[in-house]
């Protein structure tokens, strides 16, 4: 028999945590929770004792400066990367000594997109978002074209299905790298850094698609952004690494009326708000 799932438990609110997040915290199992997570690269240190929880069916954007350690954030909690000291829960399940193949079946859990979709040029539209099911299932093919046609018809490009990559555009090209990062109903999803080199028009569009995407397949989403607009368009929480730890943590107005020196102008740099 399966172990019985673990009894939901009452979060300890970080001191980071503005007054109304303290509020919405309740009782919720973190889908992710990293705690006092270290790591050094030679000499450099990266992550200085990083407390973090990603609450579940919410949009979660960590920010910080370029070299701060977001990255790396994200790859220790797909256990890509191994903590020095602390802790990385994944699913209720501290991942930090699990083995490669241990890992198989918790990263088949999240789905990625990455900062310019990594589509393979040498497969069409529809070949793209087929190739997770072709290679982490044993679906036939007539199954996996009607989720593919499902899934194009729920993110709005089943017209452009049976393109090659060069046909299509920048924005578009996100929306195929959505549809195959959720093609196998991840239960949490990832964006890195989506927004970058996008000109305004095209950063309102991801940021539509982000919180469309969210709200559509209820997922939790953990986003990777410097770009302050799109972050408060979105965020339902913002994590904000500085120097190594979590310099605040809460909702967006939360991090907006901060009295700490650091946030304001992380958040307000080059706004002429100062």
């Amino acid at each position: 028999l399966p172990p019985a799932p673990a009894p939901s438990r009452t979060v300890a609110v970080p001191s980071c945590v503005g007054p109304e997040a303290a509020r919405a915290f309740g009782r919720f199992e973190p889908v992710v929770e990293l705690v006092d997570v270290h790591k050094t690269f030679g000499t450099h240190k990266v992550l200085k004792g990083v407390d973090l929880q990603i609450e579940p069916k919410m949009i979660t954007v960590i920010i910080g400066g370029s070299g701060s350690g977001k990255s790396v954030i994200i790859k220790h909690i797909m256990g890509l990367f191994k903590a020095d000291r602390g802790e990385v829960r994944v699913f209720g399940t501290d991942i930090t000594p699990l083995g490669r193949n241990e890992m198989i079946p918790i990263r088949m859990r999240f789905g990625m997109l990455f900062q310019h979709a990594a589509l393979l040029d040498s497969l069409n539209i529809f070949e793209n978002i087929a190739f997770p099911l072709r290679e982490r299932t044993k679906l036939s093919r007539k199954e996996i074209k009607e989720r593919v046609e499902e899934i194009c018809e729920r993110v709005a490009i089943t017209e452009m299905m049976y393109r090659s990559t060069g046909e299509i555009s920048e924005g578009q090209k996100k929306r195929v790298g959505l549809a195959r990062a959720i093609i196998t109903k991840p239960e949490v999803l990832i964006y890195d850094e989506p927004t970058t080199g996008q000109d305004p028009i095209r950063t309102r569009q991801v940021d539509d698609m982000i919180v469309e995407a969210q709200e559509m397949f209820k997922i939790t989403t953990i986003v990777i952004s410097h770009d302050m607009a799109s972050t408060f368009r979105v965020a339902h929480r913002i994590a904000m690494l500085n120097e190594g730890k979590i310099l605040a943590y809460g909702t967006p107005n939360d991090l907006m009326s901060s009295a700490d020196p650091q946030v304001h102008h992380f958040i307000f740099a080059g706004s002429g708000e100062e």
